[in-house]
């Protein structure tokens, strides 16, 4: 499997680095705040193979092409915020994966102004909590189908599974995979 990047070590986005990381997927982690990502690299550096970046300049430079970002912030603001440091730094073809909790019409917003810069977009709801995220949560990705595919096998993996199968299933175009995950925090 290729390697992915995470950005935001909050607990949901710490636990998601380190379950990609055990099923074997080189894993570039980064935080707005370094000193979190060294606290993560501090404790669990072992347990899989991990790069630390301090700088988002170091962070994308440590991803292969075409890169694959999971941003795991707060929903609203701070989702467009990474997204507006991160774009200049991106190549054409690159995937931003928002894992957050946004809102359908936010992720339908970020996907178009994505494809304005050429860059893909995958709005992907993450069920399970903190103990989810580290053991295997519901992935629910919506978003161009041809980005989906090249992180389908890593959110497969890393999915919780039920009978031998993954609770993940691509969702749809553009903001489906928050709009499910709304309707699931509904429930």
């Amino acid at each position: 499997m290729s390697q992915i990047g995470v950005t935001g070590l909050a607990v949901m986005g710490a636990n998601l680095a380190r379950n990609i990381a055990r099923h074997g997927v080189p894993t570039a982690v980064h935080n707005r705040t370094p000193a979190r990502t060294r606290e993560f690299m501090a404790e669990y550096a072992s347990e899989g193979d991990f790069t630390a970046a301090e700088s988002l300049e170091e962070f994308v430079a440590a991803l292969e092409r075409p890169r694959r970002i999971i941003v795991m912030v707060k929903a609203g603001a701070p989702v467009d915020g990474v997204i507006c440091d991160l774009a200049p730094l991106l190549d054409p073809g690159d995937i931003i994966i928002d894992a957050g909790n946004s809102h359908f019409a936010d992720t339908r917003r970020r996907d178009a102004e994505c494809r304005e810069r050429g860059l893909r977009f995958i709005g992907t709801g993450v069920s399970g909590g903190e103990e989810g995220a580290l053991n295997g949560p519901s992935i629910m990705p919506g978003g161009e189908r041809s980005a989906y595919e090249e992180v389908e096998d890593v959110f497969t993996t890393i999915a919780a599974h039920v009978d031998g199968e993954p609770c993940c299933a691509y969702i749809g175009t553009d903001g489906a995979g928050h709009y499910v995950k709304m309707v699931h925090n509904g429930i």
